[in-house]
């Protein structure tokens, strides 16, 4: 696989820990040469798996230089011994890197409630720091890979006052998908020059219209985490918010090219993760328009989304519009059954409420890999676009089979 674009000062290794089973990396590390700032945001599951306690904590010194990342288990329902081996992974990473403790985050996915196996994972810790450069940013999508059948990388190239910034992101996540994010990883680097604050806002819209608003299973992870280093490396002047600038100003400036380009970068990613849907044979995209606001949008789309009779009606190659009308009526949003029209890979199949007796021309189109389901509602501005797949029966099976 061709290498996605690598950021000025960003070093990349991968081990074999055998920390689930044998024959694969499953072990990570992700380095900056110059300490960088650092923005995240991590699951709302009330059990949060013991690295994402490490990371909240630590990510408010706005500062990190390292994530050593591992797959195959979650250290998630560990316990004390749990938080021992967390902060254990980032002290002999510091130790190894010579870094500052509190500058190494640690992110681990996989089986939850599973001791972690520190004594295959500990002498790698050194391996990794030796390696630092001899693995790409791909290797190291592949080394997070749970039930993934793909690993999921993409990055842009922009030019900021001259100089060219670089923005690379990978992601995992099959399963468990359900906002707020997924069971997921994401770690997104570049060598921009931006300020915390300007980060922090350009990271919570991108995960807003990107990893919060998919679905695979309606599950939440206790694990899920997004992170972004930023080192400045690339030398351009400093990215702020613009709260001062004109808005023509605005449209062309650093944050707004940075902001932009992290969106589509998440957006992207988030596609990956659906197209790799446990068991999933098609990528649906659900747009709602015209809803009373954004809020009322969102939830008409997540309530079509997460209905178990759509997804499999899809995977039937069954347009049956009575689940999605439905799904529309039971989401709390506001609807007015007789404004409704909804159109499937652009044929309307439902107008003002009723059917166009195009069901069968609809079934074809059901056939494609990616399907466009739009909802018209008529009520007033608000739009939202959600994420999901169809329901298989490998789904059953591939999480039935998941700790084997």
């Amino acid at each position: 696989m061709k290498s996605i674009f690598h950021p000025k000062g960003f070093l990349f290794s991968t081990a074999e820990a055998a920390i689930k089973k044998p024959g694969r990396k499953d072990l990570a590390l992700i380095y900056s040469e110059r300490e960088a700032m650092i923005a995240g945001m991590f699951t709302t599951n009330n059990i949060k798996a013991a690295p994402v306690k490490v990371d909240i904590k630590r990510i408010k010194s706005d500062k990190g230089q390292a994530i050593i990342v591992n797959s195959g288990n979650a250290n998630a329902c560990t316990g004390k011994q749990g938080m021992n081996d967390a902060v254990e992974m980032t002290a002999l990473t510091a130790k190894a890197l010579g870094l500052k403790q509190g500058d190494v985050y640690v992110c681990s996915t996989g089986v939850i409630g599973m001791p972690m196996p520190m004594e295959r994972i500990t002498p790698k810790i050194s391996e990794l720091a030796t390696n630092l450069g001899k693995s790409v940013i791909d290797d190291v999508a592949a080394a997070i890979m749970t039930t993934d059948t793909f690993p999921k990388a993409i990055s842009r190239k922009i030019k900021i006052d001259g100089k060219t910034v670089i923005i690379s992101g990978i992601c995992k996540g099959a399963g468990m998908i359900c906002p707020n994010m997924a069971t997921m990883l994401c770690f997104i680097v570049t060598d921009a020059n931006i300020e915390k604050s300007a980060l922090d806002k350009a990271l919570k819209a991108a995960v807003k219209k990107s990893f919060n608003r998919i679905t695979i299973d309606g599950d939440m992870s206790t694990n899920d985490t997004v992170l972004i280093m930023a080192n400045g490396m690339a030398g351009n002047q400093l990215i702020t918010e613009d709260r001062r600038q004109r808005t023509e100003d605005r449209q062309n400036s650093g944050y707004r090219k940075f902001s932009d380009s992290l969106s589509d970068i998440t957006y992207e990613l988030s596609r990956m993760i659906v197209k790799d849907g446990e068991g999933a044979t098609k990528l649906v995209e659900i747009e709602v328009k015209n809803a009373k606001d954004e809020a009322d949008a969102e939830k008409s789309a997540f309530a079509i989304a997460n209905s178990m009779l759509v997804k499999t009606a899809i995977y039937g190659n069954d347009a049956n519009w009575g689940r999605i009308m439905a799904a529309l009526g039971y989401s709390g949003a506001g609807i007015k059954e007789d404004k409704t029209d909804i159109f499937l890979n652009g044929l309307k199949i439902v107008s003002s409420g009723m059917g166009t007796g195009r069901d069968k021309a609809a079934n074809e189109r059901l056939k494609a890999n990616e399907i466009k389901i739009l909802i018209d509602l008529h009520i007033g501005k608000g739009n939202a676009k959600v994420l999901t797949c169809d329901l298989t029966e490998d789904y059953v099976k591939i999480n039935a089979e998941y700790r084997t």
